[in-house]
C-alpha cells in the first residue's frame, strides 16, 4: 500500500510535469494550427540555461528566473524568423521545418555546452522529504513540482477565462479573421502566444534538471510523450491536456512499478521482467489506441 502511494505520487509529478509541456504544445497547435516538432527544444534551453545559471551563482531560483524568459525569447524569435511563414503552409512543410529546428538547437546546445551532460542539484531548502502520511516520507523537491504545475495551472484557467488577453486568444482561436476584422493584432497575438507555450516548456525543462540529466537532445523523449497526451485529451483543449496529462503519468508510472510484481506470479522473474519492461513502454500507447476508439476527438476535445 505504502509503495502504491509512492508510485501514485511519481504518477501525479511526471503528468504534472507533461502538463507543463503539453499545455504549450495544445495552445501552439489549437489557435496558430502550427505542428511544432521543435517544442521539445525549447524544453532543453530551459533546462540548460537553469542549470548554467545555477552552477554559476549556486542558486536555483536564479536558475529558474533566467530559464523562463530565455525559453520565451528563443521561441518568440522562432515565431518571428521561421513559423511565421508557415501559417499558409500545409502540415508537411511545418513538419520538415520545425524537424530542422530540432536539429539545429541540438547542435546548437553541443557547441555551446559540449558534449557532456549537465547536473543540477536539488535546492537544499527542497533536500528534505514530507512524511505525507506516517510512513510515507516523500521528496520535497517533487511536492514542489506537484504544486508548481496545480498553481500553473489556475493562472492558465484565471488568464484565459478573467483577461482580456485570454478573450482575444479564445476569439483568435475561434475565427482569426474575424478578431483581426475586429482589431486585434493577430501578428502579435500569435508571437506572445508561442512565447507562452515556449515558456512553460522552459519551466518544464528547469524543473527537469534536478531530476534528470540535461544534455543535447533530451526534448525529443518528452515530445513523444507530450503528443501522446495531447491525442488522448483533445487536440487545442488544455483541460484535456491536463486529464491526458495525468493519465500518462499515471499509467506510464504505475505500470513501470507493478507489471513486474503481477507478471512474476505466473513467469519466471527473468522473463517476467524483460516482458514487462516491453508491456510498461507500450502502455501509454495502448491508453491512446483505446481512448481514440472511445473518443475519436480526445477526452475533452476544445470544440463539442
Amino acid at each position: 500500500m505504502l509503495l502504491f502511494i509512492e508510485q501514485l505520487l511519481n504518477g501525479l509529478q511526471l503528468g504534472i510535469m507533461l502538463f507543463l509541456m503539453s499545455t504549450g504544445l495544445t495552445l501552439v497547435f489549437g489557435i496558430m494550427q502550427v505542428i511544432n516538432l521543435a517544442h521539445g527544444s525549447f524544453y532543453m534551453i530551459g533546462a540548460y540555461v537553469g542549470a548554467t545559471v545555477a552552477l554559476r551563482t549556486d542558486s536555483f531560483l536564479l536558475g529558474v528566473l533566467a530559464a523562463l524568459p530565455a525559453a520565451a525569447l528563443a521561441g518568440m524569435v522562432v515565431e518571428t524568423l521561421v513559423l511565421r511563414r508557415l501559417y499558409k503552409k500545409d502540415h508537411l512543410d511545418q513538419v520538415l521545418a520545425t524537424f530542422g529546428l530540432i536539429m539545429f538547437f541540438n547542435e546548437l546546445t553541443r557547441i555551446l555546452w559540449g558534449r557532456q551532460p549537465l547536473f543540477m542539484d536539488v535546492p537544499a531548502w527542497l533536500s528534505g522529504s514530507v512524511e505525507i502520511i506516517p510512513g510515507v516520507p516523500y521528496p520535497s523537491y517533487r511536492l514542489a513540482v506537484i504544486a508548481v504545475g496545480i498553481m500553473v495551472g489556475v493562472l492558465l484557467y484565471l488568464l484565459f477565462t478573467r483577461t482580456r488577453i485570454g478573450m482575444q486568444i479564445r476569439a483568435g482561436a475561434s475565427n482569426r479573421e474575424m478578431a483581426g476584422a475586429l482589431g486585434v493584432n493577430i501578428r502579435l497575438l500569435y508571437t506572445l502566444v508561442f512565447g507562452l507555450g515556449t515558456l512553460l516548456a522552459g519551466l518544464a525543462g528547469v524543473m527537469a534538471g534536478p531530476i534528470l540529466a540535461v544534455e543535447a537532445g533530451m526534448g525529443e523523449s518528452v515530445l513523444i510523450l507530450t503528443f501522446v497526451v495531447i491525442v488522448i485529451g483533445g487536440i487545442g483543449s488544455i483541460r484535456g491536456a491536463l486529464a491526458g496529462a495525468l493519465l500518462v503519468g499515471l499509467v506510464d508510472t504505475l505500470g513501470r512499478a507493478f507489471l513486474p510484481i503481477l507478471l512474476r506470479l505466473f513467469l519466471s522473474p527473468a522473463y517476467a521482467d524483460g516482458a514487462a519492461a516491453s508491456l510498461a513502454s507500450m502502455s501509454v500507447y495502448l491508453l491512446m489506441a483505446a481512448v481514440l476508439v472511445w473518443r475519436p476527438k480526445g477526452l475533452l476535445p476544445a470544440h463539442g
